[in-house]
């Protein structure tokens, strides 16, 4: 017996994919072809993606030309493309192709993004920040992408370049700890105690580089600070 849920509430499961490691196929080649095609290519560009179209438009084709694992092929959609495919857009202006390709994946046990019907998708994409390795993606449960794209904008500008400097010592202060799990958390805790007011456990071996991170992370609060006194 299910829960159910509160209400507001969003069930989407958020993940981060490898898409690189599995082959996607986009059918359409029009504007929202185009727009399905720069987002998989912006966050996972080694990504294998077939594209299968009556029409490509120069816009795509110029996009795709750089990467070697896009293949571009202009004729109509056949249930055949599905075949050796795990995830598939339906981005083309024909709702009738639409359910005629979900219906055929959904049988074939494919995931499929359905290009403005959100009821039909097995799963949306999200507004995204990036920031280095920072990655930020935003989703509205598929009720408004505007309200998504407009809170990437604010996220974009308020959050500085600075982050990925600040990501890339964490790295380095997390391996220079050393012990069992639970002192490495203890250690890392003691790092950005002092940002939280609460007291410091560290060990002599970590004290030189909490004051290394706790400098780069009060610099970090200062720059969101000050765009937000900006706003």
């Amino acid at each position: 017996m299910s829960t159910p849920s509160p209400a507001g509430f969003n069930p989407l499961f958020p993940v981060f994919l490898k898409l690189e490691q599995f082959r996607v196929l986009l059918v359409g080649g029009g504007n929202v072809g185009l727009e399905k095609l720069t987002a998989i290519l912006r966050s996972s560009p080694a990504t294998a993606v077939m594209v299968v179209a009556t029409w490509i438009s120069p816009e795509l084709r110029a996009l795709a030309a750089p990467y070697p694992r896009i293949q571009l092929h202009e004729r109509p959609f056949a249930e055949t493309d599905l075949e050796n495919h795990d995830f598939v857009f339906a981005a083309t202006d024909d709702p009738a192709l639409h359910r005629r390709i979900k219906a055929a994946a959904t049988a074939r046990g494919l995931l499929t993004n359905v290009a403005d019907t959100p009821a039909e998708c097995d799963f949306y994409l999200s507004s995204v920040v990036q920031k280095g390795d920072l990655k930020i993606a935003i989703s509205t449960n598929g009720k408004s992408p505007t309200v998504a794209k407009r809170l990437r904008a604010m996220l974009e500008e308020t959050l500085p370049e600075e982050l990925d400097t600040v990501l890339q010592q964490m790295t380095v202060i997390r391996g220079q700890i050393q012990g069992d799990f639970a002192a490495k958390v203890k250690s890392l805790n003691a790092v950005t105690a002092e940002l939280t007011g609460g007291p410091a456990y560290e060990s002599p071996a970590t004290r030189r580089w909490r004051y290394v991170a706790t400098g780069s992370l009060l610099a970090l609060g200062a720059v969101v600070a000050a765009a937000w006194r900006k706003r």
